[in-house]
């Protein structure tokens, strides 16, 4: 399958808008803000109409994103916030724009379906902002754990951490041998000796399981161990996240989050308002409020200028709030199909008799 990249867009002419989204066009840019492009292109005929249909491209690092235009009008169609926005972005920001978008009118998108689509991004921020407090508040130690962290054994009616039980007891994990237990799941006979018959609790740091071996008749284990397979998996998730997470971090709003102190992403919770004020602007003024008049209030969150648990309950009221602006609104449940379908053959008929 032909893959077609923004840099093939842009060279062929087939590129009829593009705009910096993001924060740039809200308003609410900062010295290191990043710069965000959207925009939409149209197909030849020849791509459109064969099998190798193309709904997308993005470069590299996924700011700059271009839809086609069927695609960016299924987009519309279903009230997608950041497709929504660029019916709305202020000219400043506005790079190139044929004359056909002219026609894609944003009061033919508006409905009461922004209510939920709108809503509910804001609540993907919230968990993104959890996300990140949990990760800042439970940080995980670079040097990751092996099973042998997750091994007790059963001594004097108690489990202690095999480690110690090893240390205290002069013993080496490369000569135990281990062999299972009927019945009792993840639990082994503990055998030892210094004439290297066994193959150790396990053979390698790395391993992610223990490792059995051949007992001869008549050998006595010395203990019975028990390994938390359950948990050992759980953190072995739990590392893997942590770690990938900070790889892919976005380090100024990390050094954001860690300056003031108060353990959520800010610039996450900053955009759950917007969405939800934007949200009930579409109610309230059947408009799309891309540029921000409240520009202070939301970079006072972003700044850290509030409690974590003050901002979700302050979200938890304006989202309250929506069902009443909504039933009151002069806005259709959903955009009409057919309208939309129409505009988007009269697009696409008019490029192609060019």
């Amino acid at each position: 399958m032909k893959t077609i990249t923004i840099e093939e867009v842009k060279q062929n002419g087939w590129l009829v808008f593009e705009a910096i989204v993001g924060s740039r066009a809200y308003g609410l840019n900062t010295s290191t803000s990043d710069t965000d492009i959207r925009g939409v292109f149209i197909l030849p005929k020849h791509l459109y109409y064969g099998l190798e249909y193309t709904g997308q491209v993005n470069n590299e690092t996924n700011d700059i994103v271009y839809y086609e235009l069927k695609r960016f009008m299924e987009l519309l169609a279903k009230n997608n916030p950041n497709i929504m926005e660029m019916l709305s972005i202020p000219d400043n920001c506005i790079l190139f724009k044929d004359k056909l978008i002219d026609e894609i009118k944003v009061e033919l998108f508006l409905s009461k379906l922004c209510k939920k689509t709108f809503a509910n991004y804001a609540y993907t921020q919230i968990k993104k902002a959890y996300g990140l407090e949990k990760k800042v508040l439970n940080p995980v130690e670079e040097t990751r754990k092996s099973v042998l962290d997750f091994c007790f054994v059963y001594q004097d009616r108690d489990a202690i951490p095999l480690l110690e039980f090893l240390k205290q007891s002069l013993l080496s994990q490369e000569k135990v041998g281990l062999s299972a237990i009927s019945h009792l799941r993840d639990c082994y006979n503990l055998f030892y000796s210094d004439e290297n018959i066994y193959h150790g609790i396990i053979r390698k740091e790395e391993a992610n399981d223990v490792h059995l071996s051949s007992i001869p008749k008549g050998q006595k284990p010395i203990a019975m161990m028990y390994f938390n397979k359950d948990a050992y998996s759980s953190y072995c998730k739990k590392y893997k996240e942590y770690w990938d997470w900070v790889a892919k971090r976005n380090d100024e709003r990390y050094k954001t989050t860690i300056s003031h102190g108060k353990g959520y992403d800010s610039k996450n919770m900053m955009h759950v308002f917007r969405l939800l004020l934007m949200a009930k602007e579409i109610a309230t003024d059947s408009s799309i409020n891309v540029f921000r008049n409240d520009r202070e209030f939301l970079l006072s969150i972003k700044a850290g200028e509030f409690e974590y648990d003050d901002l979700v309950i302050k979200a938890e009221k304006l989202k309250d709030e929506l069902p009443a602006f909504y039933q009151k609104a002069n806005l259709p449940e959903e955009p009409n199909i057919e309208d939309v379908d129409d505009l988007l053959v009269k697009i696409r008929m008019a490029y192609y008799l060019r």
